[in-house]
């Protein structure tokens, strides 16, 4: 199979999709692979890697005008002119994301396989937990930066001083991000509540990461009461291939300090907090009610390297798997299939049709299949 790996263009987007080594694996199994131009370069990786991997070095409308296309984050406006009947891989969000972009897909027949709706035997979500990590870590390291009084900042340290916890965290969802945000914030020395549906759940982070997390079942009573008193504030709610819930409202947000922070992860798919609306790594933060607002639609952007090669790492067997097989290697997966966005001008997610009022133009797998 022809494949296509794409140079990121969305602001301050430097991973890729797809490493050297990554590439070499797909030419040794016979495939053609053709690297846009400068596309690994925000990830320390050069043309003449991937050069030397065996690929191609094309520019961008080359590099589009393959079978797979390989990527990172969703198609922007400019490229939806690239789009045609083809599989493009990649983080997709369309519930998340504005209703031209799913129309585009449609009109041009694109087969839409959505890294973040994959799922493997367990249910989980293999392709999202590698930047969902990434995104927790950093959703602490911003509110560190933001919490200081010379950003804007209440000017509240999260971290142990003298033997004593200082700065509380309230963190809304017990999954990859929130584990993680738990674990940076518990480790700096912070005071930390994360807020989920399962007692089960906090009894395992408690077990995995410190006994010192204080777990609450996430009502409106208790989201208030805790969302007041935080010092930041992180929005970790994943729906699967949905929009993400309101859990915080702005009366909620109105009742925080000046100076908090809030760092709403869930903004890729539409974000958890009512106050939050997607910014850039260029135009990061926002102030509403006073209180500071981080909403990066690509968090883990800002850490390419680490990006690129945890992403790699998940996804290379499943572009391996498409290029050998095509969309059959979906056929015979049922975790695989839900992965499937979009096909033969068709919705085949039901939360994306659902979101955006696109009932008519949904069709279930079981249809789609018989005609992979």
């Amino acid at each position: 199979m022809r494949v296509g790996l794409i140079k990121e263009i969305k602001s301050k987007e430097n991973r890729v999709g797809l490493t050297p080594n990554g590439v070499a694996e797909l030419i040794v199994r016979g495939h053609r692979v053709l690297v846009e131009q400068g596309a690994g370069m925000g990830s320390g990786f050069g043309d003449q890697d991937y050069h030397g991997a065996g690929a191609d070095i094309v520019d961008a409308a080359h590099a589009w005008d393959q079978e797979l296309i390989v990527k990172v984050k969703e198609p922007v406006e400019s490229e939806y002119r690239y789009l045609k009947q083809q599989i493009v891989f990649t983080y997709f969000h369309l519930a998340g994301q504005p209703k031209a972009l799913t129309e585009a897909l449609l009109k041009a027949k694109t087969s839409a396989v959505a890294y973040e709706t994959l799922e493997n035997g367990n249910g989980r979500l293999p392709l999202l937990a590698p930047m969902s990590a990434v995104a927790g870590n950093m959703a602490v390291q911003m509110g560190c930066y933001y919490l200081a009084a010379c950003n804007g900042g209440k000017g509240v340290m999260l971290g142990m001083v003298l033997g004593r916890r200082h700065g509380q965290v309230f963190i809304i969802g017990d999954g990859v991000v929130g584990s993680q945000a738990a674990r940076v914030a518990v480790g700096l020395g912070a005071r930390v509540t994360v807020a989920g549906l399962f007692p089960e759940n906090g009894e395992r982070l408690k077990r995995e990461i410190s006994s010192d997390i204080e777990y609450v079942i996430s009502t409106p009573e208790t989201v208030a009461e805790h969302v007041r008193k935080a010092d930041l504030l992180i929005g970790a709610v994943l729906m699967h291939g949905a929009r993400a819930t309101h859990v915080v409202t702005e009366e909620m947000v109105k009742s925080m300090q000046p100076g908090s922070v809030i760092v709403d992860v869930s903004i890729d798919q539409g974000g958890c907090i009512e106050t939050a609306h997607p910014t850039t790594h260029e135009a990061p933060v926002y102030a509403k009610h006073g209180v500071i607002h981080y909403c990066v639609s690509n968090m883990p952007g800002a850490y390419p390297r680490t990006s690129t090669l945890a992403l790699t790492d998940a996804t290379l067997p499943y572009v391996l798997k498409l290029a050998d097989g095509g969309l059959a290697a979906l056929a015979s997966d049922a975790g695989f299939a839900r992965a499937l966005n979009t096909h033969q001008g068709y919705i085949t997610c039901q939360p994306v049709a659902e979101f955006h009022a696109m009932q008519n133009s949904y069709r279930p797998f079981p249809d789609q299949f018989q005609k992979l």
